[in-house]
């Protein structure tokens, strides 16, 4: 999230999707985005579940082999709000050529480090959606990220903009019910598990409402699967849609 966008709600400029807050909140964040027990354990613990999904997506829309260590060579994927690159760097790992996009400055500089230690070349830029005007991908990600931005539906026709022929498109978000209310609110963030700040649940958005946005932007609604969480088990795909999902679209 861009650090140059210096009102605290409203978005300005080039950067016009994000939110100066926000990016402020995850920038904070950045300095233990990599600790599996720090502010971002629970994207952690979601990350094996978002990974077997783009997976099990990527492999039926592009015939890819579903027993290849890197079904992704000669794609080019990109990560929108990568945060300091937890995806990124497990598509780079899949063979993709990877650039990550993220508001925070902090975020980026995190990724960078983390991806030359890995021995990853990895694209990372700081900004919004907007700095990467005319600029195509194969495979586009961005996930528990439209619950953040200024304005959701200019967002989503950006998604679609950076999307090239034939492409994938991927995000996961809340769904705006009460169970995620008291799951993500209520017990996250009451309970420290998730910082607090991290959600406004008014700004949870449905399938019902991102299925419209999508449509709009001039894609197709090919599946949607949710996520669901119990104490014993983790995260796991589900098809109740109460808590989280994720959405695949296509150019129509």
């Amino acid at each position: 999230m861009d650090a140059t966008v210096t009102t605290d709600t409203a978005p300005s400029g080039e950067h016009g999707s994000v939110i100066a807050r926000e990016a402020a909140h995850f920038g904070e964040m950045a300095k233990d985005w990599w600790d599996p027990r720090g502010s971002s354990a629970m994207l952690h613990r979601l990350n094996p579940v978002r990974l077997r999904y783009i997976r099990e997506q990527a492999d039926r829309h592009f015939d890819l082999d579903p027993h290849s260590f890197t079904p992704l060579a000669g794609k080019t994927a990109l990560d929108v709000g990568c945060g300091a690159g937890l995806l990124a760097e497990p598509l780079k790992r899949l063979g993709a050529a990877v650039t990550g996009v993220d508001a925070a400055a902090e975020n980026i500089a995190v990724a960078r480090a983390h991806a030359a230690a890995s021995g990853l070349s990895i694209d990372y830029r700081a900004g919004g959606i907007e700095a990467l005007a005319g600029e195509q991908f194969d495979l586009v990600t961005c996930l528990e990220v439209i619950e953040h931005v200024a304005d959701p539906a200019a967002f989503v026709a950006g998604l679609a903009g950076a999307l090239a022929d034939g492409g994938l498109l991927i995000l996961s978000t809340p769904n705006r019910t009460p169970v995620s209310r008291l799951a993500m609110i209520t017990l996250a963030e009451g309970t420290g598990r998730i910082p607090r700040g991290t959600h406004d649940w008014d700004k949870f958005v449905t399938p019902e409402e991102l299925g419209t946005m999508l449509t709009r932007a001039g894609l197709t609604v090919r599946d949607t699967r949710g996520i669901t969480y119990s104490p014993t088990g983790g995260f796991s795909l589900s098809d109740s849609l109460a808590l989280n999902y994720l959405i695949t679209a296509v150019r129509a």
